[in-house]
Parts: C-alpha cells; structure tokens; sequence
C-alpha cells in the first residue's frame, strides 16, 4: 500500500524548491505514447514517453536538458522504497510498494537513486556505421515532475529529489496517479558533438520484469538535434517557495516547560542521533584529521528552534518548540543561545551546544576535541524517509536564509524528521589537531545535544564511534587508515554538503 501521508505531514513539510525552467532550449514535438498496463489490476499503468525529436544546445562539449523523457504513470501511485540495516552489514534493498503487494526490485549499492535503471543509446544518424554509444544511469523520480492528468491529485507529495549520504538508513521517491516525472531529473549532462543522433532509452531488464513492462512499454526514441550553444549555460529563472518564518516576539522565558515529562502523554518529539564520521583523511602537513559528520532526527516531530537577537549583542536567545499530530504549538522551552560565526566558511548564525566532536585514545579517553561547538541547522542528508512522521517534502534551503545574516534579528532553524545535517570536512573546526599525537588507535567521537540542552525522546542513542589508525611511513609521512562501516562505500555520490 501506498505510505499514508499523516496531518502533520501534510501541514508541516517544508515547501521544495520549485522546478527550475531548463538551462538549455529544448525544442519537442507531441508524442504518440499510449498508456501501458501493468502489473495487476489496480497497480500502476506505466509507460516510458520522449517527444519524437528535440533540440539541445552544446556546451562545452555536453548538453544539459531532461531531453523530454518521461516515465508516466497512471492508475495507482508508483512509490518506492530503499532501506539497509542499521548496522551496515547487507546492502540496500529497494520494493515498489504497489496496491497488490510489494514487488522487490534490483540490488542497489546505495540509498538514494535507483542504480542502473536505464540504458542510453546514442547512434549517429550521419555516420550510421559508427558504434553506438551507450551508458547506464540510475534515476531518480521526482526531481521534475508535472500533473498529466487534471483530475489526479493537485500537488506532488513524494520527495522532490534524491539526497545521499553514504550512511543513510532508508529512502523513499514515487510519482503519483496521473503524473509524469523526468528520468533524467533537472538535467542531464551528455557529451554529444553538434550533429543529429537516433537516441533510445530503455529501462533495464531487471527493472522492467519487476514491474512488468512490455519491450514497447520500457522503451522510448527520440530523435535528437545537437547545435553549438552560446555562453549562457545555467541560466535560469526561477524561484524558492516561502519558507517557515519564526515567531516575531520572543516568548516568556518562564513559561517554559521544563521537562519533556511536562508535555501531554503522546507529544511527538524529535530523536537526536549521529551517523558514524565519513570523508575522513589528513591535511598535506600531516597535523590535521580531517572528518565529515551528520547528526540527523529520528524523531517523528521535527526539531524546531527560534532565536531572537539580544539589542546590541551578536547572540540570540534560543527556543525549542513543540507540537501536536496537527502541527499546532502547544509547548515552548529555553534551550539556550544562538551566535554569530564570522568564520569565511560560516558567517551565519550557530546554535550552540547541538554537538561536539571529539577524537578519543583507543582506552575511549579524551585525546583531543574539535573546536567546533555551535552549528547552523538544515536538512542537507534524507538519512531515514522510511520512519514514522518523516518529512518527505523537506528540503535543504539557501545557507543564507536558513541560517541568516549578520542584520537578522530573528530566525528559525529546523531540522526535520528523517533528515540529517552534514558538516563537511573543509569547514572551520571540522578536524582535530594530531600533530603531537602518538601513532596508535583512536575514534572520532560525534555526539549530539551533549548536554541535554534540547529535549528530545531518547538521550541515550545520540553517540557514534568511527576507528582511525594513525602511523608514520618509512618517510616520516603521517598517515591515516579508517576502519570500514559494514558495507558501505564512500567512493558513491557525493556526499560533501557544506
């Protein structure tokens, strides 16, 4: 069955960016597709579409555009679901969930994209002796998307986008009754020369008899037009939907509640937890250990947190609100302060005390802590759209805004259910000074809301350890080696947000 989108999701998604209009022109003419059906009666019917030909512009030797390529989808909701154990252990599995039972689909590598979806063959009509051209891609749905049916449901409620992070724990990506998304996303980078090509995309066997689609129904050809471009690549319009705005007065700071044991019995909360540290190497020098982290929301309740400028002072006060099912404010508490960070790789406005960092000796002693202490909070990773009150509509918004600017006198910050915020190793504190370090065996600590400050459902899942060995070569090269996490891979994606 199809994930029934509760009230609270519903009302407190935050909004997607909206669909930006192509870079490249993109010129098509309608084509003739015709519904296909599907697996069962009442699953979805869906058909591969591409107009019968379009232009794109050249770019530096590739073309940016979705080429007009379409998976439409009508009857029921197509809606998929990739999920991996907890401990890293298995690789992830992905299950259409249809109305007649879930249906597994191919192995994956990661969580996010479909891996190897499709295959893409380029011929060129000039030179038809020549070898085709061919490549594999994985898709994700979503990404641009329209209504194609106007009597289906108004607003697209699946993710708008595939985040990854290599330690992520659950995805979820669809298209529902009556729309149509692009297999390609936004755009698609191609290196095609100028010329006319014969160009054919096919959804890959495996995925196609797990849905049960026919050669026709897989399979769609366009014939594609390739002119030089002009130096306007990525140009676009477009524009970001409002997004939730904080309080503009600051509240009683006595009327808070204290204790989440003062909130009514089934209040949801947000779940602090840290992912394991990742993107883990050493500067040129040697002295600095670098790291990647992610603290993420298992919560069904989004972690939502308002500060308001003291007059005169770079500091905020801050407030953590909570919510019922509805998305309604029923509670309030002080949970501390907000600063400015005027670091060339911040400069905007940190909570404090939302986590620490520290490198610990292979007895779990204190070796070293990261002087990063205060964070700005944004859904950069989906790390889990699987759980209970996870926000599929979340986005990551401009730093900018999100996080404000040296004039803002209010703000609120929000880290939603299923989403994770990654701080990338080129970020000021985001290492640990090993110059003076024995060579040995450590771990890079990641523990969130170190103090309690905030008040969440469980304190006792906010810590993850990640082994390092650090050694010196026969050169006098300081080195490290980083013990692996079950099976994951780091070398997939990118995974470097901010």
């Amino acid at each position: 069955m199809t994930h029934p989108l509760s009230p609270r999701r519903k009302r407190w998604g935050l909004a997607a960016l909206a669909a930006a209009a192509l870079g490249a022109p993109l010129l098509a003419t309608a084509t003739g597709a015709s519904p296909a059906v599907g697996a069962g009666p009442g699953d979805p019917s869906i058909t591969l579409t591409a107009p019968d030909s379009v232009t794109a512009q050249n770019y530096g030797g590739g073309i940016y555009s979705d080429l007009g390529f379409r998976l439409e989808v009508r009857e029921a909701a197509l809606e998929i679901w990739t999920t991996r154990a907890s401990d890293y252990e298995s690789a992830p599995t992905a299950v259409a969930k249809l109305p007649n039972g879930d249906v597994t689909l191919p192995d994956q590598k990661r969580v996010g994209m479909l891996d190897n979806f499709m295959k893409i063959t380029l011929v060129d009509r000039n030179d038809p002796d020549a070898t085709p051209v061919t490549k594999r891609r994985g898709v994700c749905f979503g990404e641009s998307s329209e209504r194609i049916d106007p009597t289906a449901d108004f607003r697209n409620s699946y993710p708008r986008t595939c985040w990854y992070n290599p330690y992520a724990l659950g995805a979820v990506q669809g298209v529902p009754a009556g729309w149509a998304s692009s297999i390609f996303g936004y755009e698609t980078r191609l290196r095609v020369k100028p010329g006319e090509y014969d160009l054919t995309v096919a959804i890959t066997k495996a995925y196609a008899d797990a849905l049960d689609l026919s050669a026709e129904e897989r399979t769609a050809t366009t014939v594609l037009t390739v002119v030089e471009g002009n130096d306007c690549r990525g140009c676009r319009d477009g524009h970001t939907n409002p997004r939730l705005q904080p309080n503009r007065h600051e509240p009683d700071p006595s009327g808070g509640i204290g204790a989440v044991e003062d909130l009514p019995e089934g209040t949801p909360l947000p779940d602090l937890r840290s992912l394991p540290a990742f993107g883990i190497q050493l500067n040129r020098k040697g002295t600095q250990l670098q790291f990647s982290a992610n603290v993420w929301n298992n919560g069904n309740s989004p972690l939502v947190v308002d500060g308001f400028r003291r007059s005169g002072e770079d500091i905020m006060d801050a407030y953590q609100y909570f919510l019922d099912e509805d998305g309604n404010q029923i509670a309030y508490e002080q949970v501390g302060t907000m600063e400015w960070d005027p670091a060339p790789t911040h400069q905007h406005w940190h909570f404090t005390d939302f986590a620490t960092y520290e490198l610990l000796n292979a007895d779990l002693t204190r070796a070293v802590r990261s002087g990063k202490e205060a964070f700005c909070l944004a859904n950069t990773d989906a790390v889990d759209l699987t759980g209970e009150g996870a926000e599929w509509s979340a986005y990551e918004d401009d730093l900018g805004s999100v996080c404000g600017g040296y004039e803002t006198r209010s703000i609120r910050e929000v880290l939603s259910a299923g989403w994770g915020d990654t701080y990338a190793q080129f970020r000021a504190g985001q290492s640990f000074p090993v110059k003076n370090l024995a060579d040995g065996i450590y771990y890079i600590r990641v523990l969130a809301n170190p103090e309690d400050t905030l008040l969440e459902a469980d304190t006792t899942n906010n810590e993850a350890l990640r082994k390092v060995r650090l050694w010196t070569n026969k050169a006098g090269e300081r080195r490290v080696r980083v013990a692996p996490v079950g099976l994951v891979d780091e070398s997939q994606g990118i995974y470097y947000r901010r």
